[in-house]
């Protein structure tokens, strides 16, 4: 089953997919924010052009559990798109994404000038892999 994974920003959303199995998380691509209608929308389409059966929406939340300002942003997005498709729609919690993308390609070796700039659909990886790997540890 395959698996659409959002990181959402507030000038970029980071796509990633999983492999047919879903079982890997790859980056996709990036989509630049227009409006929250117009990206749930393009999301959608990116989930049906993929063959996509579930949609993550990653949602930050803060050290109690709670979701922060970018988390009710997150959950605002997660409901624009259940409006734009049939798929299952769930938030996952976000927390240190993309610190962790931007660890795994220092430890990759990539050079610097090459991890400057946007990590957003590494980000979405780290999200959707997180949330296939807790759907394995069952």
């Amino acid at each position: 089953m395959r698996i659409l994974a959002i990181d959402p920003g507030s000038k970029r959303l980071g796509i990633a997919i999983s492999d047919p199995s879903g079982t890997i998380a790859n980056p996709l691509t990036v989509i630049k924010h227009v409006s929250r209608a117009v990206d749930a929308a393009q999301i959608a389409g990116l989930a049906a052009e993929y063959g996509a059966e579930q949609i993550v929406v990653g949602q930050a939340l803060n050290d109690e559990g709670q979701p922060t300002g970018e988390g009710r942003s997150a959950a605002r997005l997660a409901f624009a798109i259940r409006e734009q498709t049939d798929l299952p729609v769930t938030l996952w919690d976000e927390s240190f994404s993309t610190q962790d993308a931007q660890a795994a390609r220092l430890a990759l070796g990539v050079p610097r000038r090459r991890r400057r700039g946007h990590q957003d659909e590494l980000a979405a990886a780290v999200i959707l892999q997180s949330y296939l790997d807790s759907l394995t540890s069952y």
